[in-house]
């Protein structure tokens, strides 16, 4: 007793890890996140659910666990180098590689673009019986505006509050229906191929696993500024870098997963197919009651306004990396890229006659870029002349390209699945 009472006087205890130290990192990772909780996840989370019940949930959870690798590995590009990504490959890699992978990287972010703004016009349209056009263009203005007027910080406090509601609005919606616990237990960790579903696990996988995104975090994990010269301080930001990435992907399987044990104890317990998700929120109704409705269209669109201002950053990004530079909202690259990705995405969703089938599709084109993202990453951080003392061990190296290949086998499964 008396040892404890006098170390309790001491002033001159080593510094551990602490929570404040923790927090002041929470962010980067968070924008993230969002990525993969946005539109295009409901759309894939709730086809899967509603047509194929529990069966799905292991995609969510193999994507998460490659998403963590994958993000916890270009975060450490973006904090050694001080590049992101796109940077990085245009820096260190010859022209004719660099130029096509980040060419596809700006036409998966157009990809993403679309689904996050039809995801915010269909929540509009859900709540205020707002045309489907009309709605796209509100999402678009009101992003853009908060895109070209606000600083990292900003953007990080406002999403890090919109993924609040979207996490607290399913929390509150699965405690009103009857899960399968045992069932969903065996779907997070049973891979299954039910016939027909090889669309739909390309569509969760892309829809998690972004490419864009690896882009981003590579980029806004440098707005945390700290001294790139001195070897403690990167060691210092590597490891709270983990617990952010680690911290924010967890939050983002559980939203996935969430959705899809919705779909699941509501819409294919009875035997319903969710073809739009207007017709997911109409069908609550009746099944949960009006409220639960309503927060799942407030819900629809915090993801899709949140997604779609860090949509917009990872554009920005790459095509600024294109040309050597970094991302800022006041330079003419970035605006470019934030401009091409949103108003093309803006454009195209005037001829799209099924927006939910139009959802789908923008998660598959993400799956099929991802394999040249990925190997362009691994790439970069393998090697010693980029990373330095910090490159990737041969084991790391090892399961991030194993991933690479399990994507890529993937992609070709949906293309034979699809040819037959």
């Amino acid at each position: 007793m008396k040892n404890i009472l006098k170390d309790l006087k001491r002033r001159d205890h080593k510094r551990y890890l602490g929570g404040l130290d923790v927090f002041k990192y929470i962010g980067p990772g968070l924008l993230v996140t969002v990525g993969f909780i946005d539109p295009g996840n409901w759309a894939s989370n709730f086809a899967a659910g509603s047509e194929f019940g529990y069966s799905l949930l292991w995609v969510v959870t193999l994507s998460t666990i490659m998403l963590i690798v994958l993000q916890h590995n270009v975060a450490h590009l973006g904090i050694v180098t001080g590049l992101c990504l796109s940077e990085a490959a245009t820096k260190y890699t010859p022209k004719w590689v660099s130029r096509p992978i980040l060419g596809t990287a700006v036409l998966a972010s157009i990809s993403t673009s679309l689904a996050e703004i039809l995801g915010g016009a269909i929540a509009l349209e859900m709540l205020f019986d707002i045309p489907i056009i009309w709605g796209a263009v509100l999402t678009t203005v009101f992003v853009v505006i908060m895109l070209f007027t606000n600083s990292y910080k900003k953007i990080e406090r406002s999403i890090i509050a919109f993924v609040s509601v979207i996490g607290l609005s399913f929390i509150y919606e699965l405690f009103l229906v009857k899960i399968d616990w045992p069932m969903a237990a065996e779907g997070w960790v049973t891979p299954a191929f039910p016939k027909g579903s090889m669309l739909i696990i390309m569509s969760v996988l892309g829809a998690v696993v972004m490419p864009h995104n690896l882009f981003l975090h590579s980029e806004v994990i440098q707005s945390h500024e700290y001294n790139k010269q001195d070897d403690s301080s990167i060691r210092k930001v590597l490891k709270y870098e983990l617990f952010d990435t680690l911290f924010s992907m967890i939050v983002g399987w559980a939203i996935n997963s969430a959705m899809i044990l919705l779909a699941a104890a509501t819409f294919f317990k009875s035997g319903i197919q969710v073809e739009e998700l207007q017709q997911a929120k109409s069908l609550l109704e009746p099944l949960l009651g009006n409220s639960a409705a309503v927060v799942f269209a407030l819900a629809l669109l915090m993801a899709g306004i949140s997604s779609t201002i860090t949509s917009g950053m990872a554009a920005g990004s790459i095509f600024a990396g294109i040309f050597g530079e970094s991302y800022h909202i006041k330079d003419s690259h970035s605006q470019v890229g934030v401009i091409l990705s949103l108003g093309i995405a803006l454009l195209l969703i005037f001829f799209i006659g099924d927006p939910f089938k139009g959802l789908l599709i923008s998660q598959m084109v993400l799956s099929i870029q991802l394999p040249f993202t990925v190997f362009l990453q691994v790439g970069l951080t393998s090697s010693r002349k980029v990373m330095g003392q910090y490159v990737n061990s041969k084991w790391s190296s090892f399961v991030l390209y194993a991933i690479a290949g399990i994507v890529t086998v993937l992609n070709i499964m949906l293309l034979i699945s699809e040819l037959s």
